[in-house]
């Protein structure tokens, strides 16, 4: 599976962005999507996933603001990201799971910086 994130870019605080993850193939062999991100100095952490197709999962920093969502007939993951603050920068990566045989898989990170 390959998967190719877009969407990232500069914007001011309290502004929006909507992340892309292109999958190679159908989002229906994973059982997970994610997002993840890692900020200048800090380890890579999980900001949204859907597991199973169904059950969303947030971390607390982005409970409210963010959404993740699948659109299985473009083997696509969004990730819409509103009220930005200066401490979301950093590169998001997009991630999954295979069904079949647990196997992970990532994608080139994408650049979010939110200035003050």
């Amino acid at each position: 599976v390959q998967l190719q994130a877009s969407g990232g870019g500069l914007v001011q605080a309290g502004g929006s962005l909507r992340l892309s993850c292109s999958a190679s193939g159908s989002l229906h062999s994973l059982s997970v999507v994610a997002w993840y991100r890692q900020a200048p100095g800090k380890l890579r952490e999980l900001v949204a996933s859907i597991i199973s197709g169904r059950i969303e999962n947030y971390s607390d920093s982005v409970k409210g603001r963010f959404t993740i969502s699948r659109d299985n007939a473009k083997n696509t993951v969004y990730l819409q990201m509103n009220g930005l603050k200066p401490e979301d920068t950093a590169v998001y990566y997009c991630n999954a799971v295979l069904w079949l045989n647990g196997g992970i898989f990532w994608g080139k990170g994408t650049l979010v910086t939110v200035s003050s």
